[in-house]
């Protein structure tokens, strides 16, 4: 790992909606606990000057999160603002002249797709990138091919340890807590395995569409946006083997190692559906077939997971948002009718609260003889006012130099690897009523027991209920 701090944070992009709801809440975050004490330099082509962009910022911080007076004053001291073209040279002159000195700037790269290469060659040619680092912002490409160009152009300018492809889901600390919660306890790892668990599902629901952005999602589509990404990560850390020391890259290597044991997704293995309306967006085609909803099986061949079906589901349109994990046991051998036992389960809520959970059959105390019922043992905590932001704790590692949070290049390619049969196929898209879990045909893919919907707060609780 880098010893070196950042001595400039860059972010291109500076004017956009990105920086809007997420890099100025997260900046001065960062100010606020100390974290952020170097100049702040941002850059677009918006005829803006430096006054424009702190009304910016400030306008930014009042919409989203509120303004903290002392850390506001901290983040708008440190800011500076370079206006231009990304393909004019004179930009990345203005730019280097700005650095004034900087010997290992970050430069965070918060802009379309089709900007990364016109602005990683001009920070190579202006010689900005030596001795910097990038950040890159999600999407990392549109399929396998894209994505290895992209590879390509990055790391002709910077060193793969120099670069910090940014998902930010990796910055929430609820998908971090899966590790915590299999590699810093004892018990997890006695059935967490082919011998106890039958199949494990992973569920990332919203309960709204696509909220303006018909025309950028209906470029996208789910698997793009969250499956291949935000859910893969979740899946790894769900999967992978314990990383020989909490190095970044011991931990990617395990992770890779996931992927790089599951084969491509095959077209019966996925269901993709469109909430009714969806074709009715701005900007969204009339007879679009791109997927609001996408339910997936995989399977790991692993000596830890071979044979246990992993179902990932994630949609827009659905009843509720809320992203969650369970893992179902294999039922017992015991001489207790099997048609009295409900398998079971570990439960692992993401958001929007974090909440660890084991469900298990107990004696109905309310009833006589062997009446059994389900009930869960339930930890659970809602988010602290104090706590990190995503976008803040993946700004302040990538600046630290620490790449656990951040995909390598080979996780990046496996994981286009797994779904580009999808990609390319021509699967059917069945429509479903927005407020549903999906469409109908989802249940062909149906886990054993059936597809866990999550419930609301009220999951919270302990909760039971009779078997039958």
């Amino acid at each position: 790992m880098p010893s070196s701090h950042s001595d400039a944070l860059v972010f291109f992009g500076a004017t956009g909606d990105l920086a809007y709801k997420k890099i100025f809440p997260a900046l001065q975050a960062m100010a606020k606990r100390g974290h952020l004490n170097v100049p702040v330099i941002g850059v677009a082509k918006a005829g803006w000057n430096l006054d424009q962009l702190r009304a910016r910022a400030k306008d930014s911080l009042e919409k989203h999160g509120g303004v903290d007076p002392a850390a506001f004053e901290k983040l708008i001291g440190s800011l500076r603002y370079v206006d231009g073209d990304y393909q004019d040279p004179g930009t990345f002159t203005a730019l280097r002249r700005e650095l004034n000195g900087a010997r290992s700037p970050a430069h965070y790269l918060a802009i379309p797709p089709v900007l990364f290469e016109t602005v990683t060659e001009q920070l190579a040619e202006s010689n900005c990138a030596k001795g910097a680092r990038v950040i890159v912002e999600k999407p990392f490409g549109h399929d396998l091919a894209s994505a290895r160009e992209l590879n390509r152009v990055l790391l002709g300018a910077f060193d793969e340890a120099d670069v910090f492809r940014i998902d930010h889901y990796l910055g929430k600390r609820a998908v971090n807590n899966l590790m915590a919660f299999r590699f810093a306890n004892t018990f997890p790892e006695a059935f967490w395995n082919r011998d106890y668990i039958e199949s494990v599902q992973i569920t990332m629901a919203e309960d709204f569409g696509v909220q303006g952005r018909g025309g950028f999602y209906d470029q996208t589509g789910t698997i793009r946006d969250v499956v291949q990404n935000h859910l893969f990560q979740v899946l790894s850390n769900l999967a992978m083997e314990p990383p020989v020391d909490l190095e970044s890259d011991s931990v990617r290597d395990e992770k890779v190692k996931v992927l790089k044991a599951i084969s491509p997704i095959e077209e019966k293995n996925v269901v993709r559906g469109q909430f009714r309306g969806y074709r009715d967006e701005n900007g969204v085609a009339k007879d679009s077939e791109t997927e609001t909803f996408a339910a997936l099986k995989v399977e790991i061949n692993s000596w830890r997971w071979k044979g246990v079906p992993f179902y990932i589901r994630a949609g827009k349109s659905l009843p509720r948002t809320c992203t969650e994990v369970l893992g179902r046991f294999r039922k017992p051998p015991t001489l207790i009718p099997d048609s009295l036992l409900v398998e079971n389960h570990v439960r692992l809520r993401l958001s929007p609260e974090a909440t660890v959970a084991m469900g298990m059959m107990t004696l109905d105390p309310g009833a006589e003889g062997l009446s059994l019922q389900t009930a869960e043992m339930v930890a659970s905590h809602s988010p602290r006012a104090d706590e990190m932001d995503a976008y803040e704790r993946v700004l302040g590692a990538a600046m630290a130099g620490d790449r656990t949070l951040f995909a390598r290049e080979d996780y990046v390619e496996q994981a286009w690897r797994i779904v580009e049969p999808v990609l390319e196929g021509h699967t059917p898209i069945y429509q479903y009523a927005p407020n549903t879990w999906g469409p109908d045909e989802a249940e062909r893919l149906s886990p054993p027991g059936g597809w866990h919907n999550p419930g609301g707060k009220e999951a919270v609780a302990v909760a039971s209920e009779t078997a039958s």
